[in-house]
């Protein structure tokens, strides 16, 4: 297959742009997809090379830091704001904002502002990381760049904040597992406790393809809590728009790894009988096989294995 050279997403027009509401928002939205679909290629050529220098590209284009910047000023959270108090209504301010993007090199992220929120149907309540408008952009940003990538290596019944699958997807894909007269017909039901919270930075930084410096950057930016700065040692904080793509990443290889275990464990042969199947929606998944003894005694203990050795613990 011939490789098609690298053309500029675009650099921002000559004369400057005076009215944020003059972007040609369909061309910029065809021209980032166009290079995140070369992205997805040189993933699945395993051309990473190819693939560094797309994002690099991508990410310090007009184009790319236009439509990040859009997203953060669109989505519901557009009228929260950060440690700074700062979000960009005027369309002045989003040119502006267009600008701050292209300075990565000096970039500094602030910390995050944590809330507490109820649990739905719980009277406990979980905390949530608010970034400020330029964290949050700059994050969508990277992470336009980031989700090809991962998207290409995800596991196929991986359904967990991914582009167009949802619980319905993986609600469909557990009945076409358990509807066959030969499907599995135990499931063990799980989930990894406190994940998000406890995800390793070194491992992150080590296997997550983007640009390392940046992400370091947002894991060790801090958390201010009623008016006290702490330290973020571990975690991508739920709150920002590149976490869940950072969790699917590292949780990827589920059942591939299962599968391996069992494959060794018992033989090639006698675990393909297994009938071992793994539907995940980010840290809750579902693990079906053909016997309650293979759940208990194989399954379970692989599990809790890797759940104290994954990278939510250990680098």
């Amino acid at each position: 297959m011939k490789t098609q050279p690298a053309t500029p997403v675009a650099s921002a027009p000559s004369g400057g742009v005076m009215n944020w509401h003059d972007l040609d928002w369909a061309t910029i939205q065809q021209a980032v997809r166009k290079t995140q679909l070369k992205i997805a290629q040189a993933t699945q050529e395993g051309n990473w090379r190819r693939v560094k220098r797309l994002q690099r590209m991508l990410t310090y284009s007009f184009y790319g830091r236009c439509l990040a910047v859009r997203r953060v000023t669109e989505n519901r959270g557009r009228k929260t704001p950060g440690v700074d108090g700062e979000t960009w209504g005027s369309p002045q301010a989003k040119l502006r904002a267009v600008g701050s993007l292209s300075k990565q090199r000096d970039y500094r992220p602030k910390p995050l502002r944590r809330v507490w929120i109820p649990k739905p149907g719980k009277h406990e309540r979980r905390p949530l990381g608010i970034p400020t408008m330029l964290d949050r952009a700059m994050q969508a940003l990277h992470l336009q760049a980031l989700e090809p990538v991962i998207e290409s290596t995800s596991d196929p019944k991986s359904y967990g904040f991914r582009p167009d699958r949802s619980t319905a997807d993986a609600m469909v894909e557990l009945f076409h597992l358990l509807s066959p007269q030969t499907a599995p017909v135990w499931i063990l039901e799980g989930d990894i406790k406190g994940f998000f919270d406890n995800i390793n930075h070194d491992w992150l930084c080590r296997n997550v393809p983007m640009d390392t410096k940046v992400l370091r950057k947002w894991l060790k930016a801090g958390v201010i809590d009623r008016r006290q700065l702490m330290a973020t040692e571990a975690g991508t904080p739920q709150g920002g728009i590149i976490s869940p793509c950072l969790a699917n990443a590292t949780l990827n290889g589920l059942e591939t790894q299962l599968k391996r275990h069992l494959a060794k464990k018992l033989g090639i042969k006698k675990a393909e009988k297994t009938k071992v199947q793994c539907v995940r929606y980010a840290d809750d998944f579902v693990i079906l096989a053909a016997s309650k003894e293979l759940l208990e005694e194989e399954v379970k203990p692989w599990v809790l294995t890797r759940q104290s050795n994954t990278p939510n613990h250990a680098a």
